[in-house]
């Protein structure tokens, strides 16, 4: 029987880069000595295994200029970024998307989260979760959405 726990990973990050695709990687990794103090990566286990996460930024994560002053108002006014959110392939469909956030938002309650995704079949997850959808935007080649959190 699979017992999934939530926690921040406060060391070695690598283990949480390893398990994103190749491509999220390359969008993070260079770039975390810049962003570390100003973000925490919150992960799930299946025993002593990371089978998914996800990061809680404090200030814009990287290639984030062309939602830059969006993103400056949701700051701004409380809102946290979400990004890098990820469940390992062989651990879908078990409800761990909506675990890592629930899990998330009892750490804090109160606390508000804003995101932003070029996949628009999470439209549905992420309504039953909590977020609204605020607008879509042209990001170069593709469309993505925005989403936020609110108080009850």
């Amino acid at each position: 029987m699979e017992t999934f726990t939530f926690r921040e990973l406060k060391t070695d990050p690598q283990q949480f880069f390893q398990i994103l695709p190749k491509d999220w990687q390359d969008e993070i990794v260079p770039f975390w000595d810049t962003y570390k103090t100003d973000s925490k990566i919150y992960i799930i286990e299946d025993g002593p295994n990371i089978v998914g996460g996800g990061i809680v930024f404090y200030k814009s994560p990287p290639h984030f200029e062309y939602f830059e002053t969006d993103a400056e108002i949701w700051f701004k006014n409380g809102y946290l970024y979400l990004g890098f959110i990820w469940i390992s392939e062989q651990h879908r469909n078990k409800s761990l998307g909506s675990f890592w956030l629930s899990q998330l938002k009892l750490k804090d309650p109160q606390q508000l989260y804003f995101l932003l995704t070029e996949e628009e079949h999470l439209h549905h997850f992420y309504l039953k979760n909590g977020f609204v959808c605020q607008r879509s935007l042209q990001n170069e080649d593709h469309m993505e959405w925005l989403y936020h959190t609110q108080h009850a």
